[in-house]
């Protein structure tokens, strides 16, 4: 099993020049979640996601949920750098989730911005991207790949 550190320097090298410290895979999120407790996993989907899709499941304190945009109307949140200032401290290592990996790689750059230093993305997000039908959950994401979840 990878370190902490290789993980995260992995991480870096993998998303260089991006706005934010990093991207991690499925596994690798679910590693350093097991591994090292000073590591936050930021759910940022909609609270009606996590409601009616399902939600990642590891240890409470390490699941936190801030919308990146507010359901219904997909408006951006305008607190969503108070609510994360409440719930992190600036030197702990922050993995964004989204559906798919968009609004995470959003989150992870304004965190950044604001000063978290270790903010990085979870590629793939909690469902993936659709299949040929239309569906999620049968190409990539938290699920697909087997890590621990809750349905609705």
């Amino acid at each position: 099993m990878k370190t902490t550190k290789e993980i995260l320097d992995t991480a870096r090298e993998r998303t260089p020049g991006q706005p934010y410290a990093g991207a991690v895979t499925l596994d690798e999120a679910f590693m350093l979640l097991q591994a090292a407790p000073n590591v936050k996993l930021i759910d940022v989907r909609t609270n009606a996601e996590r409601d009616w899709v399902g939600r990642v499941a590891v240890p409470e304190g390490q699941h936190l949920a801030i919308e990146w945009a507010m359901y219904p109307g997909g408006q951006p949140n305008p607190e969503f750098g108070a609510q994360l200032e409440q719930i992190a401290a600036r030197d702990e290592i922050l993995l964004f989730l989204c559906r798919s990996g968009v609004r995470s790689r959003h989150s992870a750059r304004v965190a950044t911005e604001l000063g978290y230093a270790n903010a990085f993305d979870i590629l793939e997000g909690f469902e993936g991207d659709k299949d040929g039908e239309g569906h999620r959950k049968t190409v990539g994401g938290w699920c697909k790949a087997g890590l621990p979840w809750v349905g609705a």
